[in-house]
């Protein structure tokens, strides 16, 4: 049975707010990794990774804000420390000086983890019939894997 936000039980919003701030974490995480690259890459691709880079940090900034505003709309808090952030989050920072393969493999890590991470979300708001949720969660999972696979095809 579909639920709206308000039909959540409190078990549920509580459920479901920590999987989309695990989620807000690591997209704030990789937000700030993929602008870091955009920065300081350097070598023959230069052209077409900074602009990569740039495309998915703006990506990631909106949709931070849309998971966030999710976690809102179910009447819970969402985290916005950037502490709190590093701390939950299963992508790390870097300090910017990698190689240009180095950075795609970086990069194409933090995208699968989201992905991965929205994919479980998206199965945590099924199970309670959040699908406002679900849709966003596999939306956003579909827009990581689609980075990865551009990341990829960098690799070759």
């Amino acid at each position: 049975m579909t639920q709206t936000a308000n039909a959540l039980s409190t078990d549920a919003k509580s459920a479901i707010a920590e999987a989309l701030n695990q989620s807000v974490a690591e997209t704030a995480v990789t937000t700030m990794l993929a602008q870091n690259f955009h920065w300081n890459v350097k070598g023959m691709a230069f052209g077409p990774l900074h602009d990569l880079f740039q495309k998915i940090y703006e990506d990631h900034f909106i949709a931070q804000d849309d998971l966030a505003e999710r976690i809102r709309a179910i009447d819970a808090h969402s985290e916005g420390t950037l502490a709190g952030m590093l701390k939950r989050s299963k992508v790390s920072e870097h300090e910017g000086t990698a190689t240009d393969k180095e950075m795609i493999k970086m990069m194409l890590d933090a995208q699968v983890t989201l992905a991965e991470t929205l994919g479980g979300a998206g199965e945590l708001a099924a199970s309670h019939g959040d699908t406002l949720t679900e849709d966003l969660c596999i939306a956003r999972g579909q827009t990581h894997e689609k980075f990865a696979w551009f990341l990829r095809s960098h690799l070759g």
